[in-house]
């Protein structure tokens, strides 16, 4: 059970600053687990394309890259943050390197999962957080950002 507004969550990104959900001044936020070396990895394209395209309207993306996963996201923040910009031109954040899953889960995966009753099972899984800070939607890795029930929970969080 979420226990704690996912708006006042801590959330260091990848650039050595700090924000919170709420810091993104965003009227909702779909988070997203991401990695470089999966195969899923060419979702990129989709969130940043998502992200010029509702960003005017208040939507953030935030990428959570985490290595959890087959070891598929290796580098460091900096390397991570090169490989988005070069291969998929993201302009959305991408927070620092983080665990999604078990003791050492980021706190805001740690809600986002139930406290890991409901943990994320692989990369690319997705969580639409409105603007009160409470969790949405949650979409497995195979729905993509394009998707149609992925755009429908989108639309709805904005209204």
């Amino acid at each position: 059970m979420i226990t704690q507004n996912l708006n006042t969550i801590p959330i260091a990104l990848n650039d050595g600053t700090t924000t919170t959900l709420a810091g993104l001044a965003a009227r909702a936020v779909l988070v997203v687990n991401v990695a470089s070396e999966c195969g899923f990895t060419p979702q990129y394209d989709a969130l940043e394309a998502l992200h010029e395209k509702y960003r005017d309207r208040g939507v953030e993306i935030l990428g959570m890259p985490c290595n959890q996963f087959g070891g598929q996201e290796p580098g460091t923040d900096a390397d991570i943050a090169e490989f988005c910009r070069k291969n998929f031109g993201v302009t959305f954040p991408l927070a620092a390197k983080a665990d999604v899953n078990g003791d050492e889960a980021h706190p805001l995966f740690a809600q986002l999962t139930d406290g890991g009753a409901a943990p994320v099972k692989w990369n690319f899984e997705k969580f639409l957080v409105n603007a009160d800070g409470v969790m949405v939607a949650r979409f497995p890795s195979a729905v993509t950002p394009d998707s149609e029930e992925l755009l429908a929970a989108l639309e709805a969080a904005l209204n």
